[in-house]
């Protein structure tokens, strides 16, 4: 009751979800207001998915449902209901990072970090659609990704490494 009160929002329905979160089914009974990032940071427990602007406009919360990127501060949850969705913590395989974290790592693609998740998850299905983008096209492609640290050049440098590095 204090959660809903919080929120402002008094809970009518809900429905049941099977999501498939970082391969791994979660199932659950979600008011159907929810959005898909709170079911992913309050229930789900990963809180590597930020929330910014809440209007799909930041992309701090962008994850993949189905390989394709979304804000889900917007997304409705059970509109993934069946689907798979893969937050930033489903980008390393246990200890081993991501290349794309490996290569912000290197790059100081992160100065605050707040925008990272998202930002790695833009990238990750970038290089799925555009497996050699140019710095123009990751550039436009990243354009709901807003990093308030200015640290654009070296995102970019970090996806182009990790392009290279698969062409190879």
């Amino acid at each position: 009751m204090i959660d809903e009160l919080e929120r402002g929002v008094k809970t009518l329905e809900t429905t049941s979800v099977t999501i498939t979160v970082n391969g791994t089914p979660w199932k659950g009974e979600i008011p159907v207001e929810d959005v898909l990032l709170d079911v992913l940071r309050s229930r789900v427990g990963l809180t590597g998915t930020k929330r910014g602007c809440e209007s799909e406009v930041c992309g701090a919360c962008t994850v993949l449902v189905d390989g394709a990127p979304i804000s889900s501060c917007s997304y409705l949850a059970f509109e993934a209901d069946g689907k798979a969705v893969t937050t930033v913590e489903g980008l390393a395989d246990g200890d081993v990072l991501d290349p794309l974290q490996d290569a912000f790592i290197r790059n100081v693609a992160a100065q605050c970090g707040y925008c990272t998740p998202g930002q790695l998850m833009a990238a990750k299905a970038l290089l799925e659609d555009n497996p050699s983008p140019t710095y123009d096209e990751i550039a436009h492609w990243l354009t709901g990704n807003i990093c308030r640290c200015g640290c654009y050049p070296a995102i970019a440098t970090s996806i182009l490494e990790v392009a290279a590095e698969k062409r190879a």
